[in-house]
């Protein structure tokens, strides 16, 4: 397809694999970077929202456990990349555009600038109204998470963790201010296997989820996009796990 879409994003595990899978359909005009919050600043606005015990066991968590996790994985999550053709080239430096975040006057530059049929969101923080308003263009994102029911992060794992295992899933969606509220185009469900566990249940989404977003930006370029109803469900933001929660979970059998 002759018109070109933007890829506004983070620095995720996911974005080389979302750019690569998007470049063999669509040409991407542009790929903005958005720089990371600072570690000690992500924990300043963590601790003000949910308060200093649970952010520490979040911490732990991501220090002493996250790393087993993805060494114990590496298997798995290869045979994941193979069986679903999906690569993790790094993105060309000379098609990053690099700005300090995506609400940024430099980013919504870019957008003008480049004027894209459509923006697919990946691993950005939450966008402001300026930006979602400065060009015409739909912005898609593909969230790890059946939405409105899991909203947030890690939405597979905390959909086996309720035991909701018809809600383990991936949700293409429209892009709001909200976090993960915009109205979905699409979903998909995923199976984990026994060999799976919290990090390789992402790369599983990866590949539901990628096919569901070609044919959403396919829809947009052609003018024929359209939303869907959400599921039925109590709408809920979900964080990390913490060492105390995932241990538990663990022992109740959710990896």
């Amino acid at each position: 397809m002759s018109q070109p879409i933007l890829l506004l994003a983070g620095k995720s595990y996911s974005t080389p694999i979302v750019y690569n899978s998007l470049r063999e359909e669509f040409e991407i005009a542009a790929v903005v970077l958005e720089e990371r919050v600072s570690r000690g600043e992500f924990l300043r606005r963590r601790i003000k929202k949910l308060g200093f015990a649970p952010v520490a066991g979040q911490a732990l968590f991501r220090a002493l456990l996250v790393p087993y996790l993805k060494a114990s994985s590496k298997q798995r999550v290869a045979q994941i990349l193979v069986t679903h053709k999906l690569s993790t080239r790094p993105i060309p430096s000379e098609n990053i555009q690099q700005v300090s975040s995506a609400n940024s006057e430099d980013c919504i530059a870019v957008l003008k600038k480049t004027q894209p049929a459509a923006v697919v969101v990946n691993g950005t923080r939450i966008l402001s109204n300026e930006v979602l308003k400065s060009i015409s263009a739909p912005f898609l994102n593909m969230h790890a998470g059946i939405t409105p029911l899991y909203r947030g992060v890690h939405g597979a794992y905390w959909a086996l963790v309720r035991r909701d295992r018809q809600n383990c899933g991936v949700t293409v969606h429209l892009v709001d201010p909200g976090i993960d509220t915009g109205d979905v185009v699409a979903q998909a469900r995923i199976e984990p296997t026994e060999f799976d566990n919290f990090a390789s249940y992402g790369y599983l989404q990866l590949a539901a989820g990628l096919p569901l977003l070609h044919q959403a930006l396919r829809d947009a370029l052609r003018g024929r996009l359209e939303v869907r109803p959400a599921p039925v469900g109590n709408s809920q933001l979900w964080t990390h796990p913490t060492i105390v929660e995932y241990a538990r979970n663990r022992c109740a059998g959710v990896k």
